[in-house]
């Protein structure tokens, strides 16, 4: 018989810190399931793609400092 969800969390609480995070990692990796096998060549394709689009000048760069001060600006709102 499983043990109750309340008695499986009072002894998380006793885990330490480390031990805690490769419970949660390999918990989180449980729920999400298998990876996609074309997941890394989508990724690649992408970056690609997006390489081509600097070099060819169909879209400017954006500093980082840049993009996190709009990112903060709209998160103020």
């Amino acid at each position: 018989m499983a043990r109750p969800e309340s008695e499986i969390y009072e002894q998380s609480q006793q885990l330490s810190w480390p031990e805690k995070e490769e419970l949660h990692r390999t918990l989180v990796a449980e729920l999400d399931g298998p990876a996609d096998p074309d997941v890394e060549k989508a990724w690649l394709e992408e970056s690609q793609r997006r390489y081509r689009e600097l070099e060819e000048g169909k879209v400017e760069a954006v500093p980082g400092e840049v993009v996190f001060e709009r990112l903060r600006a709209r998160l103020r709102q």
